[in-house]
Formats: structure tokens, C-alpha cells, sequence
């Protein structure tokens, strides 16, 4: 079983660096196979297709990444700090993994619906972090509490996605996860009850 896991994350692992020098749609089996090691017959044993093989490299990382998120957040009480702790690894995964970043930011923008329709079943669990946070701010105060969970967490899952694809799109050129304290501070400002009380003045 143990032996088996590790041919997964082997085939997974060269899934990401072919899929982001070649594209996904360059990208055939055979290529991962070889990448990976295996005989090209040993990739349909553990993936149906290419589209699986996607889905599947998005699900693997996406899931580590919550794991990470939800056990760094664990002993942390302020809803701020908590989302300050997402941005910061977030950023640092993708900045810490250039092909992962390409992948995720570039080649399932390209993909078809349906593989688009799957890595939002994918991303279900991450969204529901944001909300916890979004919704436990408000309950302390630290966020106004009117605001609209839905809206705000397409905003700041939105500006994530948005600030890492000009990242990749620039070649990378400059330090991700520098821009925490920053993209933090515009986020955070424009939830905080401050906010909110300054403008009942």
C-alpha cells in the first residue's frame, strides 16, 4: 500500500513539471510516464486519463495546503491573525513550487468545463476556511459584522488568485510572499469594525 502511495505522488510530482513546460495540452501520458519513471501502461492503473491526472495533482496539493492552513490556525484565536496565516501560506506554497504555481494559475485556466467544475469541488473545503474566519472575525468584532460571507470570501480568494497569476505572469521576478504584510493590510482594513464605527461618526 505504502509502495503504492508513492508511485501516486511520483506520477503527481511529474504530472506538475511536464504539465508546466509543456502545457497541459502538449502534455501526453507518455511524457508524465516517462518523467515519473513508469511504464506508460502503469499511469492508467492509478489515473483514468490526462483530465484525471489534473484534477488529481490539484486535489493532492489543495489538499496538503488545507491541512497546513487548518494546523497552523489551530492554537491561533484572532480571526485577523488566522487570515494573515492563510495568505502567508497560500503564497509561500505556490512560491515555494514555480511549476505547482504555473499549473494551478495558467493551465487549468485552460482546461474545459467540466475539469473546471471538478477543481471547484476541489476547492469547496479551502473556501470553507475562509468562511470559518470570515465568520468567527465577525463574532469578535475584529471584522464589521454586516457583511456578506459569500462576497467577501470570492473577494479575498479572488485577490489571492489574482495576485499570484501576475506573480507567475511576470516570470516570477520578485519575492510572493513579501506582499503578505501588504495584501493583508488592504484586505483586513476593509473588513475591520473600526471601519465600521469610524464611519458612524
Amino acid at each position: 500500500m505504502k509502495k503504492q502511495r508513492l508511485k501516486y505522488k511520483q506520477i503527481i510530482e511529474a504530472a506538475v513539471e511536464v504539465i508546466a513546460e509543456n502545457g497541459y495540452h502538449a502534455s501526453q501520458v507518455s511524457k508524465i510516464a516517462k518523467k515519473a519513471g513508469v511504464a506508460d501502461g502503469t499511469i492508467y492503473l492509478y489515473f483514468k486519463n490526462k483530465e484525471d491526472i489534473l484534477i488529481s495533482v490539484f486535489e493532492e496539493k489543495m489538499g496538503q495546503f488545507i491541512e497546513q492552513i487548518a494546523s497552523s490556525i489551530r492554537h491561533q484565536n484572532r480571526a485577523d491573525d488566522k487570515l494573515e496565516t492563510l495568505i502567508d501560506k497560500h503564497f509561500r506554497q505556490l512560491a515555494a513550487d514555480h511549476n505547482l504555481a504555473i499549473v494551478t494559475q495558467l493551465e487549468l485556466r485552460q482546461s474545459n468545463s467540466e475539469i473546471r467544475q471538478k477543481i471547484n469541488q476541489v476547492l469547496k473545503p479551502y473556501l470553507v476556511v475562509m468562511d470559518d474566519i470570515i465568520t468567527e472575525g465577525m463574532e469578535q468584532r475584529v471584522f464589521r459584522d454586516e457583511l456578506n460571507i459569500p462576497l467577501v470570501r470570492q473577494m479575498i480568494f479572488g485577490t489571492l488568485d489574482e495576485i499570484v497569476t501576475n506573480w507567475v505572469m511576470k516570470e516570477q521576478k520578485y519575492n510572493l510572499v513579501d506582499q503578505v504584510p501588504l495584501v493583508h493590510g488592504f484586505i483586513t482594513n476593509g473588513l475591520s469594525a473600526q471601519q465600521e464605527r469610524g464611519g458612524a461618526n
